[in-house]
């Protein structure tokens, strides 16, 4: 398992080696020695998630408000992705920065996203499928987002895709909104909760 640090602080990419044969292939892309050695904890899961995506749906990006938050570590099991993370944590020294990793394509990469860190990513073809460990279970009422397409980040989102948005991300403030309204999560509190 190879792991790199992303610009954001305390995110991380993982990528496992992968085993074909005459009959497939076989991978683990979520390794707890090579997760403790990057971040100091293990993963706790309490939740498994799934999404397939048409090309162009871009999804994000999603946090969750911190207390109590949710860390993610997330996949993508078909298809190919464009991942991004923005950091969205008050305080923190990255704040505002962003990166992002394009998974898929046989690869089995993951990424991991600390507490209040905002996730989102662009299916780059149809049926691409993401698989997310969460570290808490949805609750709809304590889901954020800020919006994908905000100017201001300049996010690589590929040009030759048109997006396809839901309406809540659609209506997602941006980053300078969410700042201002007082929604976004601060460095300590993220912290200091995993």
């Amino acid at each position: 398992m190879q792991v790199r640090e992303l610009a954001v602080a305390g995110t991380f990419e993982f990528t496992p080696d992968v085993h074909p044969d005459p009959r497939g292939l076989f991978v683990a892309p979520y390794q707890e020695p090579a997760f403790v050695a990057a971040v100091g904890r293990p993963f706790s899961t309490a939740q498994s998630s799934y999404s397939r995506s048409a090309r162009g749906t871009i999804r994000g990006l999603h946090f969750t408000r911190t207390p109590p938050g949710q860390s993610k570590y997330v996949y993508c099991a078909g298809g190919r992705a464009l991942d991004v993370v923005l950091d969205t944590r008050v305080g923190s020294p990255t704040f505002g920065k962003w990166d992002f990793v394009e998974l898929g394509g046989g690869s089995f990469q993951a990424v991991y996203f600390p507490l209040g860190v905002s996730h989102g990513f662009v299916a780059l073809e149809d049926d691409t499928v993401m698989v997310y460990m969460v570290s808490s279970s949805y609750v709809a009422e304590l889901e954020m987002a800020v919006h994908p397409l905000d100017p201001e980040l300049a996010l690589p989102w590929p040009r030759d895709v048109a997006p396809i948005l839901s309406p809540r991300d659609q209506a997602a403030p941006t980053l300078a909104e969410a700042l201002a309204a007082g929604l976004l999560p601060r460095y300590e509190d993220c912290a200091g909760a995993e």
